[in-house]
């Protein structure tokens, strides 16, 4: 399970975590959301080494899902180095396009 992320986590995270990291932005009222969610948890097993994994429910964090611009979910945001470097909005179902999009 991933492990949720808030406005105050991230600003704290961001410049601590050395590897890449993924905001999931979800919700609970989300059925692409709830399909995913599976998915996502074991490419983070697979990666979860190289790669750090944050879950973000846009209803209990809004501040942080407008930050950047979160329009739609569920969406994945990719930093490296403290910046956004990629996104995806209703990524395909499946690992092998998510490990795609993080690019492993």
């Amino acid at each position: 399970m991933l492990k949720e992320m808030n406005l105050n986590e991230f600003e704290q995270q961001i410049t601590k975590v050395k590897k890449p990291m993924v905001l999931k932005f979800t919700a609970e009222w989300c059925p692409g959301c709830r399909q995913l969610a599976p998915i996502v948890e074991n490419v983070e097993k697979q990666l979860g080494d190289k790669i750090a994994f944050f879950d973000v429910d846009v209803d209990k964090s809004l501040d942080l899902a407008q930050k950047f611009g979160v329009m739609s979910v569920p969406t994945l945001i990719l930093f490296k180095n403290g910046e956004e470097v990629d996104r995806v909005t209703a990524p395909a179902g499946n690992e092998e396009a998510i490990i795609q999009f993080l690019g492993h």
